[in-house]
């Protein structure tokens, strides 16, 4: 009679196991500095933001003199809606009249900075 095999020997599954440590080294690395990354990510965010706000400040200060917030600060979170997100600084630099200067977003983390472009508009 012939023994029909049920199962797997002991090679196989070493194989097996080993296959998948060699996976898990090669992919757990990618995965373990994701919160670094996503803090960079939403200081970018908020840079991206402040400019857009800035921008659209300076675009209905223009069309209509009596709308528009007064910015002669970087440093101006109340552009965007609910403020400056708790966390987050801007560096104070001033900025001339319907001039632009490069403004700095630091996030949670010490390195964490973006930049974004604001734009004077004179009280």
């Amino acid at each position: 009679m012939r023994n029909n095999q049920q199962g797997f020997t002991l090679i196989e599954l070493v194989v097996v196991i080993v296959i998948l440590g060699i996976l898990a080294a090669t992919a757990l690395p990618k995965f373990i500095d994701l919160s670094g990354d996503a803090q960079t990510a939403s200081t970018q965010g908020v840079a991206g933001a402040m400019g857009s706000a800035m921008a659209i400040n300076y675009g209905s200060h223009k069309v209509n003199l009596s709308k528009g917030q007064a910015v002669t600060d970087c440093n101006t979170g109340a552009l965007i809606q609910g403020g400056l997100p708790s966390g987050y600084s801007i560096a104070p630099s001033a900025i001339a009249t319907d001039a632009t200067a490069t403004c700095t977003v630091t996030g949670p983390g010490v390195s964490h900075t973006a930049t974004f472009t604001g734009l004077g508009i004179s009280p």
